[in-house]
C-alpha cells in the first residue's frame, strides 16, 4: 500500500473515533427522552432520526453539500460568522457522518433504556438521587451493554462510509480521503493487490465489530 493509504486509514480511525464520541454525547439524551416522552411529536422525531437507514447516501450527501455550500443556509452562516466553510473539510465530514451514522448508534440505545425497569428508577428516586444521579448511577450501568453496542456500530458505520463522505468531502488527500474512497482509487488504477488489501481490512474490521455486538448481546441475555 501506498502512503497515501497509510493516510487514508489514520484518518479513518480519527474521523471515526472522533464521530462517535460526538454521536454518544448526542444520542445518550435524545434516546432517553424517545424511550419516555410521550409527545405526539415522538413518533415523527424519531422517524427523522431513522431516515439515514433507508435513504440512499448520496442523497443526503448531495443535501449536506447543498447546504455547507456558499449558497445553502449553513454555508451563509459559517461566512457571516467569519469561520471556514465546512464542505470538502475535515469538520464538514464529521458533521456528516454523524448524520448518516445517527440510527446505528441510536437504536441499541433506545432499545437498552426501554429495558429499564422502572421499579429501579423508583427504588433511587424514593432513596433521593437527583436526574443526574439516576442516570449516572442506575441508567448507565444497567445499560452497558448497549453503550458498548452503540459505539461499536457507530464506530464501525463510519469506517465504511463512502457516498456521504464522497459528496461532502470529495477526495483530498490528508484531509477527506478515509479508506474506502482509498479503495475506489486503488480500484480505478487497477492496482488490485492494493485494493485486496483494504478491502480484506474492511472485511476482517466489520466482522469483528458485528461480533463484539452479537457478543455483547448475548451476554446481556445470560445476566438477565
Amino acid at each position: 500500500m501506498s502512503p497515501q493509504d497509510w493516510s487514508a486509514i489514520a484518518l479513518t480511525l480519527r474521523l471515526a473515533g472522533i464521530s462517535t464520541l460526538l454521536l454518544l454525547a448526542l444520542c445518550i439524551p435524545c434516546a432517553w427522552w424517545l424511550a419516555h416522552s410521550r409527545s405526539r411529536l415522538r413518533p415523527f422525531m424519531e422517524a427523522g432520526a431513522m431516515l439515514p437507514l433507508v435513504l440512499p447516501p448520496t442523497v443526503l450527501g448531495f443535501y449536506l453539500l447543498l447546504a455547507f455550500g456558499p449558497h445553502g443556509p449553513v454555508g451563509k452562516l459559517t461566512s457571516s460568522l467569519g469561520l471556514p466553510g465546512l464542505a470538502f473539510t475535515f469538520p464538514g465530514v464529521v458533521l456528516a457522518s454523524i448524520l448518516y451514522s445517527l440510527p446505528f448508534v441510536l437504536q441499541p440505545l433506545l432499545a437498552s433504556f426501554r429495558a429499564v425497569r422502572q421499579e429501579e428508577l423508583e427504588s433511587a428516586l424514593l432513596l433521593g438521587a437527583g436526574r443526574w444521579q439516576r442516570m449516572r448511577h442506575v441508567i448507565l450501568p444497567s445499560c452497558r451493554s448497549g453503550l458498548l453496542s452503540a459505539a461499536c456500530l457507530g464506530f464501525a458505520h463510519t469506517v465504511g462510509e463512502f457516498g456521504v463522505v464522497l459528496m461532502i468531502g470529495g477526495n483530498i488527500d490528508g484531509e477527506t480521503r478515509v479508506i474506502s474512497i482509498a479503495l475506489y482509487n486503488q480500484v480505478e488504477q487497477a492496482n488490485y493487490g492494493a485494493a485486496h488489501q483494504l478491502a480484506l481490512m474492511l472485511l476482517l474490521f466489520s466482522l469483528a465489530a458485528l461480533s463484539a455486538v452479537y457478543w455483547l448481546n448475548a451476554r446481556q441475555k445470560q445476566s438477565e
